[in-house]
């Protein structure tokens, strides 16, 4: 008899008799996803692994303890037959068969009424793979497949346009410390669906040329300011996108809540009535030190750390730092942006009681190709980042953490 291709459907169990016969390592595979479409799942058999005990302890699914007997099906809309006694699976299908009562069965799936297919979830989206090809089936290809289909739609290198879910907003997406793969997977696909993306200068920009032609991409740093300071002007670029009907991006360095005005944004954004996702990103006060080999924090070593701005002087009225404060704390401390003010940072330093000895690294482009790392003291790293030409963007950490890394000596 020639084959026939299996007819895909998807089965709305919420409610309904399910029966599970075998109460091992396929049974606890293929019940949470039974339990999470809401089926009332009887399961039949003497014992079953811990996992699937505590499914029963906890009430979602009924338990009865032994074999399969004849009329175990009755009455039933699924059936998933696992145990490992080939005629008691056999006589269980035969039963099936005679109900009409879809079965999947573990041992044989040729002889199977229904078939299991790799599934995956993205974004309310259920991606289901089957073999079409009875002499060709290959589990393990068919979840790859799986895999590589849900990977794509979680990334964003997969995107299929909505039609009529998709409403406008803002999504505020935390690119990660520049290099294109750690950005998160929901910023990655936020960026894919995007019409428009506000980037920073800062931001993972590889991937701006991985968008599609019709999406606008706008640099922050040159939206004309006229009457409106620079954030004022981006703020307003947000909402008057946002109100055109558009699903906007504002693509920041690191994350957004990390000195990245994020919440300036937000606030806009709620004040303005416009939809605003907030995406967290990977902060670059630790991916980059990590980057380069020096750990935030190290048993022995260090049990605490700091991140402070440094774009404001120390002696700057401006500056909300306690670095007296800080100074006093034996832990890892971690600036950001005082590239320029490092000088005056590590003479406040010592001042108030850090030693000038204290190790100093500052990693510039962290995370990209272009990534440099310099090392240096409290006493001596102002001459440092002047002779070695450092330049922004660059993390600077102060501790001793600096020398806790590999081929390093503590």
């Amino acid at each position: 008899m020639a084959e026939h291709p299996a007819y895909p459907v998807g089965l709305r169990l919420a409610g309904r008799r399910v029966v599970v016969l075998g109460g091992g390592q396929v049974a606890q595979r293929r019940l949470p996803a039974l339990i999470a479409a809401g089926a009332d799942i009887h399961l039949v058999s003497p014992g079953a692994t811990p996992s699937v005990e505590a499914m029963a302890d906890a009430g979602e699914i009924h338990w009865t303890r032994r074999p399969y007997e004849e009329g175990d099906l009755a009455d039933a809309w699924y059936a998933l037959i696992a145990t490992d006694d080939p005629d008691a699976n056999a006589a269980a299908s035969a039963e099936g068969e005679r109900h009409r009562v879809w079965c999947v069965r573990a041992d044989d799936a040729d002889r199977a009424t229904a078939w299991t297919p790799a599934t995956g979830h993205s974004e309310g989206v259920t991606v289901a793979v089957l073999t079409t090809d009875a002499r060709g089936r290959d589990p393990r290809h068919t979840a790859a497949i799986r895999d590589a289909v849900v990977e794509g739609l979680r990334d964003g290198t997969l995107v299929a346009p909505h039609y009529r879910t998709r409403t406008a907003g803002v999504a505020l997406v935390g690119g990660g410390p520049g290099d294109p793969d750690l950005i998160t997977v929901r910023g990655r696909r936020l960026l894919a669906e995007a019409d428009v993306v506000i980037a920073d200068r800062l931001g993972p920009r590889d991937l701006l040329a991985e968008l599609p032609p019709h999406v606008e991409v706008i640099d922050a740093a040159k939206i004309p300011y006229g009457r409106y300071m620079a954030q004022e002007a981006i703020n307003n670029a947000l909402v008057e996108h946002a109100k055109q009907g558009k699903a906007v991006v504002r693509l920041k360095g690191g994350d957004p809540f990390v000195f990245g005005r994020g919440m300036e944004e937000a606030q806009a954004l709620a004040e303005a009535g416009i939809p605003c996702t907030i995406v967290p990103g990977i902060s670059s006060s630790i991916s980059v030190p990590g980057a380069a080999g020096i750990p935030v924090t190290h048993r022995g070593v260090a049990h605490e750390f700091t991140v402070v701005s440094g774009h404001v002087a120390p002696d700057d009225a401006r500056s909300l730092v306690d670095w007296p404060a800080l100074a006093r704390l034996r832990g890892t401390l971690v600036v950001l942006m005082g590239v320029d003010k490092i000088g005056m940072i590590a003479d406040t330093l010592v001042a108030h009681g850090r030693p000038a000895a204290t190790p100093v690294a500052l990693v510039q482009e962290g995370t990209t190709a272009a990534q440099r790392r310099v090392d240096a003291t409290l006493g001596t790293v102002a001459e440092t980042v002047r002779t070695e030409d450092v330049r922004p963007p660059a993390v600077i950490v102060i501790g001793d953490v600096v020398n806790a890394g590999p081929g390093t000596s503590a």
